[in-house]
């Protein structure tokens, strides 16, 4: 059966949908799903089977399921003590959300810490509680779809910038005036890596605010693992840091790194605050076990990185342009998305699994499939994700990707910079 009459099929026990809602949901189905894609979901693909390589998860440091984790949060379960499920805004004395807030705000060197129910809660929450209409928003045309939703939750401007252009930036800056920039430490599509310093020049030098979304660098940069912001030392210049802790923490929480005053101001200011309740004891203890693990083994963040690297300089040898990625997120990136449903399939068909991300994750025909490469990954395994991506060149049209192309455009040059640095 088609995906349109397994559609009509469902549509037919449910209440009529007004015409306002079918016209879009056709425009998905029909034409997106039926005729883009051709009927085969470009998000859902293939089963993982037993052997499989799997770099679909964020769960970098490969701590999920971790026993310490596991067993604080039985421990936790079974001890009889009930969790306030409400508000975080109306938790009083000493408690476990307060003693983690504490804990993560001494780990990167902020003031105060506040958790929040997302990574997604947490953008949106803060942009809404200190932007307003008349306050422009500069915005990384790379940046998180929350940053951008926080922006709208605000009423505010939404100026975007190119991603990484400082100088594009700046001038955006002065033309608009004084404002919020947003930016992510490493971007998630493409493993690019923010110029922080560059940025924090530029933020006091115009008298804007920053916030620095560290949801995939949280965990597995820094020392401890306490991010790109505090590696610099630029704690002290950089108002605000979020993250969500879904990746290295491989748990279900946002952050929000502040001074202790802002965050007097956040919860009684911030509607995903005020109006979600806060996180059980049971995901807060295991998420406590989680910084733990994360400040003491370092030789987790040391084998991302050696796996990041490995991965990335056989792929580049093997034409393949990653020159994007500065970090464990890897991207082959397709174009358009039947291509990148091709690269997919061909993927799967061989035992390796990664995120597509298409459009609106990402610009309309830069569709990819994301390699999240994490700890736990051994040499073979990343040996035979090599030679499966060796073995389908031809066959997902590589040579022909425009990713490919600008990677011939720009090679002397890429050459020539390496060069420099090895005289």
């Amino acid at each position: 059966m088609s995906a349109i009459m397994q559609r009509g099929a469902r549509a037919r026990k449910m209440a009529k949908m007004p015409e306002f809602i079918r016209s879009r949901m056709d425009d998905h189905f029909i034409n997106r799903l039926q005729n883009e894609w051709g009927g085969d979901h470009l998000l859902k693909g293939a089963v993982p089977q037993p052997g499989a390589i799997e770099m679909i998860s964020n769960d970098y440091l490969g701590l999920s399921n971790h026993p310490r984790i596991v067993a604080a949060q039985v421990g936790s379960l079974q001890s009889g003590d009930k969790s306030v499920v409400m508000s975080g805004a109306f938790l009083k004395g000493d408690n476990n959300q307060r003693r983690f807030e504490q804990r993560c705000a001494e780990w990167t060197g902020y003031e105060a810490a506040i958790l929040c129910q997302s990574g997604y809660a947490a953008n949106v929450g803060l942009i809404q509680s200190i932007a307003g209409a008349d306050i422009p928003v500069y915005v990384d045309m790379s940046g998180h779809a929350s940053l951008w939703e926080g922006v709208n939750s605000a009423n505010g401007r939404a100026i975007p910038f190119r991603h990484n252009d400082m100088k594009h930036l700046a001038r955006q800056v002065r033309q608009h005036g004084q404002g919020v920039i947003c930016v992510d430490s490493v971007y998630s599509t493409s493993g690019t890596i923010c110029p922080l310093e560059e940025l924090v020049a530029l933020a006091e030098e115009t008298g804007c605010v920053l916030i620095v979304d560290e949801s995939h660098s949280l965990g597995t940069h820094g020392p401890d693992g306490a991010g790109l912001v505090a590696a610099a030392g630029l704690q002290e210049r950089v108002h605000f840091v979020t993250a969500s802790l879904a990746k290295s923490f491989s748990g279900r929480a946002g952050l929000v790194l502040c001074s202790g005053e802002f965050a007097d101001y956040f919860w009684v200011t911030s509607l995903p605050a005020i109006f979600s309740s806060c996180l059980l004891d049971h995901e807060i203890l295991a998420l406590d076990a989680t910084l733990e693990l994360i400040q003491r083994e370092h030789w987790r963040r040391e084998a991302v990185q050696v796996n990041a690297d490995f991965l990335r300089r056989g792929l580049a040898e093997l034409g393949y342009n990653v020159t994007a990625s500065q970090s464990q997120i890897i991207a082959l990136e397709a174009g358009t998305e039947r291509s990148t449903q091709k690269l997919r399939m061909a993927l799967e068909q061989r035992g390796v699994f990664g995120s597509v991300f298409c459009a609106p994750a990402t610009p309309k025909n830069r569709s990819l499939v994301r390699f999240s490469v994490n700890a736990l990954l051994t040499l073979s395994q990343l040996q035979r994700v090599l030679a499966v991506c060796a073995e389908i060149r031809d066959e997902v049209d590589m040579w022909e990707w425009p990713s490919t192309r600008r990677l011939a455009r720009v090679q002397p040059e890429i050459e020539m910079m390496e060069q420099r640095k090895r005289a």
